[in-house]
């Protein structure tokens, strides 16, 4: 089965409290452009990240707010902070990396909320019932071109409305050379 493949660049989520302690009491988001998971948005905001040895200046906010803030970043990425976070499921935060945010009205400094994403494929229930896929199910993902590449431990989102895509982070999208909007092969296991 076709899948298309969304390339996943470094991003920030925020809970309402550290959105306050950022940008300033009864702050709201403001929307820049919709992402391809409803709901889901790209927002104006940008934030720098701060690392043990270095920082990255204009971070994106991706909205609408969570219940806990959490940052997340490439392999490469942590490696210029000065910090490798753990590979996450996003939301999984617990006992990941710290980091510390700066924004126009304030700072964080955050025990922890620094992740790689994990790569994964969102589907909606009816497309994964479809299918006899399960949440958090593991797939391979078959990419292919100059650089083929078979991605596995992909693991299955299963999400009410949910757009089918498989999502990677910079750096997996530059190991299997494909850019947003490429196909890939999803290989059921």
């Amino acid at each position: 089965m076709k899948v298309k493949i969304e390339v996943s660049a470094r991003h920030i989520h925020l809970c309402q409290k550290d959105l306050e302690q950022l940008f300033g009491k009864g702050y709201e988001l403001k929307k820049a452009k919709d992402l391809s998971q409803s709901g889901q948005y790209a927002c104006e905001e940008v934030l720098k990240v701060v690392g043990p040895k270095n920082s990255i200046d204009d971070v994106r906010v991706i909205g609408p707010c969570r219940s806990r803030t959490q940052v997340e970043v490439s392999k490469t990425d942590g490696y210029f902070l000065g910090d490798i976070p753990p590979v996450r499921v996003s939301g999984d935060v617990i006992g990941s990396s710290p980091v510390k945010l700066i924004g126009p009205g304030g700072e964080i400094n955050l025990k922890e909320g620094l992740i790689m994403s994990m790569r994964h494929v969102h589907i909606s229930d009816e497309k994964a019932e479809e299918l006899g896929l399960k949440n958090k199910q593991m797939v391979s993902v078959a990419c292919s071109g100059d650089r083929d590449l078979i991605f596995s431990n992909v693991i299955v989102r299963v999400e009410s409305g949910a757009s089918l895509c498989f999502q990677v982070d910079t750096d997996e999208a530059n190991a299997a050379d494909v850019e947003i909007g490429d196909v890939g092969e999803l290989i059921l296991e």
